[in-house]
């Protein structure tokens, strides 16, 4: 067996010791366990590449549908790799919702360069001798992860997935993390020292792949040694195509049926996907259609049918009431109060109902919701710009002073935060103290500012596709994020009309049933400085305004700062 030079002198020295060691001892025992890890790694067994591009896309044509960008990608990384001869430098990390396929884009890399397959999850690792091995003077000593799943692999350039990477935990034990910054180092892997090992490893043929649902828990370090792939949600067109291509037969299969047996039309995947199924992923489609082909091979096995061609109209039949309620047929006073905003999660876009209740009391503001410290400052946010334009907006004065507002989000038990919430809290703030009820059918999302100011989100892919599964077919954005829209799929374009903007007074006027109208000085503020100018050098010498002029001057000074007010309000 050929070893490393260092190897084979370590191994060599272990083994003169084990020769005069008792066989029966505990010291031989953890010797002869050492010398078998060295015997069984592969030091130097490689699998060949086959850096066929065409090949390589019709394998993850084959293995997915969709994903051109991340396919894409991927064929670029393998174009590379083809051109140097080698992978060295790259590190990939995968990140999206559960069930978009970013384990399976693994595999598929793996088959078309011809590569051996091994997947080690991180989530709940806590200590870091599972990323480096613990020493052998321990009891129970074995090496960590990383040099197990080559064991594993049997070869030494294998494609190593490193699943759930953002699951990473710390605490007295080490930070796994920080061990983890060596073996995704191009720089330093070439020479990983596992604990339990004591010899250097070559890692630098290893073609390191990593998953994670979220970016945010992802170290700082280790995020910077990884290039981010995003694989966003499936529309409901291409969660049909994936079903009748991938999970319809696979279950099919599972359930011991044949295609003569069970026939599920195109309406009746639609069907279970928008009654049925709420997700960005299709993990709960697959185990729908699951459950529909084992209630169908009951019905075989029990002889009343021979085949069943499956209906929209069976599907109830079979499944039950549809699990998925879209948005209720209200009436517009039940709409006073209400807005609908639009949140990201690692699972992707969800649905968020704001309301908004002004009762008697002093000017108090109640959150409730189980929201977040940034939700709760969007929330004192929109109350202070409600306050601060209240006579444009059409709200008395007086009315904050002698009420207390309470805004509250459904879904209490579930926390909620981040700042995009802001625009549908103003809304449903306006809407409740107006009493005009805002429009059935349209969602939006935005941060804003104490001026107005709409401020860009992120998530707008899994925003849009959450607003079109309930039937939403109106979504208001930012005007930053109007770049992020065109990156959609045709046919989420098609289904939902969007609406950019900059203020929140545009939105108000999306919004809500009622037209409101403000007037709002331009962004940079010179039309404000000019006009409140004017006015203060025409009256400021007057000696008296007559009470016509007074009504006209009054009207006009709302709009103005406070200093300008207190020059002008001596001649009134």
């Amino acid at each position: 067996m050929k070893l490393p030079k260092l190897v084979r002198q370590e191994a060599d020295k272990q083994l003169k010791r084990l020769a005069k060691m008792h066989g029966d001892s505990a010291e031989a025992s953890v010797v002869r366990t050492y010398l078998d890890w060295i015997v069984d790694l592969p030091w130097s067994k490689k699998s060949k590449d086959k850096l066929d591009l065409s090949k390589a896309r019709g394998v993850l044509d084959d293995d997915h549908y969709g994903l051109d960008k991340v396919k894409d990608r991927i064929l670029e990384f393998l174009a590379v790799a083809r051109l140097k001869g080698s992978v060295k430098g790259s590190i990939l990390c995968f990140v999206g919702p559960p069930g978009v396929g970013k384990t399976s884009l693994g595999r598929s890399i793996a088959r078309a360069m011809g590569r051996q397959f091994v997947r080690v999850s991180l989530g709940g690792v806590r200590d870091e001798a599972e990323i480096r091995g613990h020493r052998r003077t321990y009891v129970g000593a074995m090496p960590g992860k990383i040099i197990g799943g080559l064991k594993q692999a049997g070869t030494v350039n294998p494609v190593f997935m490193l699943d759930e990477i953002d699951k990473l935990g710390a605490d007295f034990r080490g930070d796994p993390s920080s061990a983890l910054l060596e073996v995704l180092d191009p720089e330093q892997n070439h020479a990983f020292i596992d604990h339990y090992l004591g010899v250097p490893f070559d890692l630098s043929e290893v073609l390191f792949i990593a998953t994670a649902n979220m970016e945010d828990p992802i170290p700082r370090p280790l995020h910077d040694r990884m290039e981010i792939i995003r694989i966003p949600g499936y529309t409901v067109l291409e969660k049909t195509a994936i079903a009748e291509r991938y999970l319809i037969p696979k279950q099919r299969e599972a359930s011991g049926l044949s295609m003569k047996q069970i026939q599920i039309s195109t309406p009746s995947v639609k069907a279970v996907i928008e009654g049925y199924t709420r997700e960005a992923g299709v993990r709960t489609l697959e185990r729908t259609i699951g459950s529909v082909c084992r209630k169908v091979a009951r019905k075989i096995g029990e002889k009343s049918a021979k085949s069943v061609s499956v209906t929209p109209a069976q599907i109830e039949k079979l499944l039950g009431q549809p699990e998925v309620r879209h948005e209720e047929d209200e009436t517009a006073a039940m709409r006073v109060g209400l807005a609908t905003g639009l949140a990201w999660t690692p699972v992707g876009g969800e649905i968020l109902h704001i309301e908004s209740q002004a009762v008697p009391g002093k000017g108090g503001l109640t959150l409730t919701g189980h929201l977040g410290e940034v939700m709760r400052e969007s929330a004192q946010a929109a109350v202070t710009y409600a306050r601060s334009r209240a006579l444009a907006l059409g709200i008395k004065p007086d009315l904050f002073a002698r009420h207390d507002i309470h805004m509250h989000v459904p879904a209490g038990a579930i926390p909620k935060d981040g700042p995009s919430a802001g625009v549908a809290m103003v809304t449903s703030l306006v809407s409740a103290l107006t009493g005009n009820p805002s429009k059935k059918g349209v969602a939006m999302t935005g941060e804003i500012t104490l001026r107005g100011r709409v401020m860009p989100i992120g998530g707008l892919r899994e925003k849009v596709l959450a607003a079109q599964r309930v039937g939403i077919d109106h979504v208001i954005a930012p005007e930053g994020n109007e770049k992020d829209f065109k990156e959609l799929p045709d046919e989420a374009k098609k289904k939902v009309e969007m609406h950019f903007v900059n203020h929140i007074d545009e939105v108000l006027e999306l919004a809500l049933e009622r037209p409101v109208k403000t007037k709002r000085a331009s962004s940079n503020g010179h039309g404000k400085k000019k006009a409140a100018g004017q006015i203060v050098e025409k009256f400021q010498d007057a000696p008296l305004v007559v009470p016509a002029q007074r009504e006209h001057i009054k009207k006009v000074t709302r709009l103005f700062s406070y200093p300008v007010i207190r020059l002008i309000a001596p001649k009134l």
